[in-house]
């Protein structure tokens, strides 16, 4: 049975401000894919990311000239090595999955072979400002078990303070996204461990991260931007303690899945993350967080409006997708 591909660009407000420290924004795009065989409807979504040299623009582009391929039957297997780890394969793969759970009326995590998953605890991720601004947005969450707190290099260590103070019963990790130098780590990660801080994400450069081997990690490091699919799991090595599987960096459900067995096999943590996106991202990356050690799935608290038919949130209780939504 033949089937027709839909790819959309898509836009939602996010409540209020994102910032990290390479920039802030108020919106999230996300593309959004439909497969469809007449009868079954799948559905996938990602979220190009510019630090990966990915556009909205490009990765439509890049999923519209598979059409007559998918039409002639291209499948999730074969998309594997049709399209290289990234946003464009991450939709496709994602709506595959859908679109195969609805053909056979049984969930995806059956089809997968995997466990009935169980609702998560998710992080809930404090933006990059002063820390004024930060212990107000503390204060806000400090409910919440776990927050994550994005930093950006010097004054990092009067925002964890106004966090701890504003939320002084919640646990902490905190994302550098690239920001530190070694000797900033190095002066850190003793004062963040006092404050409760218990795990810091990509502190150096990807690339530049070589400067992780033989330190003393006294606060675990987790790697996101130098950790895309399971070839680079050899690579961090000796270097991070944890590693950040995103669905958009994997290319998909598929690879994510495949990453994470290998990374529990070489001895890393596992942390599920996202990007800025609606419950149909977070969805699949559902599955591969039964069991991690941090689950970051909080894109839709973040968003002023998400899609219909959305996971829900409980505080920080992240509960089963509904089928509607996806899988």
């Amino acid at each position: 049975m033949s089937v027709t591909l839909t790819v959309s660009p898509e836009i939602f407000p996010i409540a209020g401000a994102f910032t990290i420290s390479r920039g802030s924004r108020t919106e999230a795009r996300v593309v959004t894919v439909t497969l469809t065989d007449g009868l079954h409807v799948g559905r996938g979504e990602c979220v190009p990311y510019a630090r990966y040299g990915e556009t909205v623009e490009g990765v439509v582009e890049a999923i519209a000239a598979l059409s007559e391929e998918i039409a002639g039957g291209l499948d999730r297997i074969g998309l594997q090595s049709r399209l290289e780890p990234g946003a464009a394969r991450n939709a496709l793969d994602c709506a595959f999955w859908d679109l195969e759970a609805k053909r056979a009326g049984s969930p995806v995590w059956q089809i997968a072979g995997l466990g009935e998953p169980k609702p998560l605890q998710t992080t809930f991720t404090l933006s990059l400002g002063t820390p004024e601004s930060m212990r107000e947005a503390a204060e806000r969450e400090a409910g919440r078990p776990l927050l994550k707190v994005k930093l950006g290099g010097e004054g990092d260590i009067e925002r964890i303070e106004a966090v701890r103070s504003g939320a002084p019963q919640s646990a902490i990790i905190v994302d550098a996204n690239e920001g530190w130098t070694l000797d900033q780590y190095k002066a850190l990660a003793p004062v963040f461990l006092k404050l409760g801080v218990t795990l810091v994400e990509q502190p150096f450069p990807a690339g530049s991260d070589d400067a992780l081997l033989g330190l003393e990690r006294v606060l675990p490091v987790c790697a996101d931007e130098s950790c895309h699919d399971r070839h680079s799991l050899d690579a961090l090595k000796g270097k991070y303690d944890a590693v950040n599987i995103k669905l958009d960096k994997t290319g998909g459900l598929t690879e994510a899945l495949l990453m994470r067995d290998a990374a529990l096999g070489a001895g890393f943590e596992i942390m599920i993350g996202c990007m800025v996106g609606t419950s149909l991202a977070m969805a699949p990356a559902f599955l591969v967080g039964q069991g991690a050690a941090f689950v970051d799935l909080d894109g839709p608290l973040l968003l002023a409006k998400d899609r219909d038919a959305a996971i829900v949130y409980d505080g920080s209780t992240m509960h089963v997708p509904p089928a509607a939504l996806w899988g």
